[in-house]
């Protein structure tokens, strides 16, 4: 029988206060797991648990900054005191500068770099003795079609993104031997709060120029909702993908498959 039910795993998803990170920790809930998250600050955190407490989840928070390899640290030890070793690691927490190459600050690229790929790296590194004493683990990245792809004003994201890929991967060679597996999810364009400008119909009753263009771009032709990337999250944290290691799963409505429409 194929076992999806995440009944007694603890899962850390980080800063999952919001947005595609909540959707997955919610899915994990719903699935059975306990779960924790992490933000950059206090308010973040409690805004967080009182959305999954309406939504009668019962969810842990830590203020925590995914860049900073002691306060990483003390919060898996913490995690590991209060609630249990951490079966499931989502590592979700990242940001996106969107500016043309030549105006970015190599200090912008770095804080890009430092939370998107050098996160991950910490959190994982984190993570992994625990899951190597209980002989068992999941480690999901959330990568981005700027793994594969690049597109205007995101240079940063995509190195990041493309990082994160191989990281993934190598993650996935170093330790499966230990029945340890780590995959990343790659999200399409996705309905948030965060991309509704995106989608606000014109003054003219028309779409938005970006909407306009995901859809023409998109064989499934919508945007994804944070719903649809539950399944696929909860099938890699689950015993049902145990021989799925080093895959990036992309949740996109098929837009890496696709060329795109001949114009008219």
């Amino acid at each position: 029988m194929v076992n999806f039910s995440l009944e007694g795993k603890v899962a850390l998803v980080t800063g999952a206060s919001y947005g595609i990170g909540y959707a997955l920790a919610s899915a994990y809930a719903n699935a059975g797991a306990t779960i924790v998250f992490n933000d950059i600050n206090q308010e973040l955190v409690d805004k967080g648990i009182a959305a999954y407490k309406a939504d009668g989840i019962t969810a842990k928070g830590y203020v925590c900054d995914v860049t900073n390899e002691g306060q990483v640290n003390t919060m898996v030890a913490q995690i590991e005191a209060e609630v249990g070793v951490i079966d499931i690691l989502v590592n979700n927490a990242g940001i996106i500068k969107r500016m043309p190459m030549h105006e970015m600050s190599a200090a912008e690229f770095r804080q890009v770099i430092d939370i998107d790929l050098n996160g991950p790296f910490i959190v994982a590194k984190a993570v992994i003795p625990g899951m190597l004493k209980k002989g068992a683990g999941k480690i999901i990245n959330i990568c981005s079609m700027m793994s594969e792809l690049g597109r205007e004003t995101v240079s940063a994201y995509a190195a990041a993104k493309g990082g994160l890929k191989m990281l993934t991967k190598n993650i996935a060679s170093e330790y499966g031997e230990f029945n340890i597996q780590c995959n990343g999810i790659g999200p399409g364009y996705i309905a948030t709060p965060q991309t509704a400008p995106l989608r606000e119909t014109q003054a003219d009753g028309s779409r938005h120029p970006f909407d306009s263009f995901i859809i023409a771009k998109t064989p499934a032709a919508r945007w994804g909702t944070p719903e649809d990337l539950a399944g696929p999250a909860v099938f890699l944290a689950s015993e049902a993908s145990n021989f799925v290691n080093g895959h990036i799963l992309y949740v996109d409505g098929g837009i890496l498959a696709y060329i795109g429409k001949q114009p008219k």
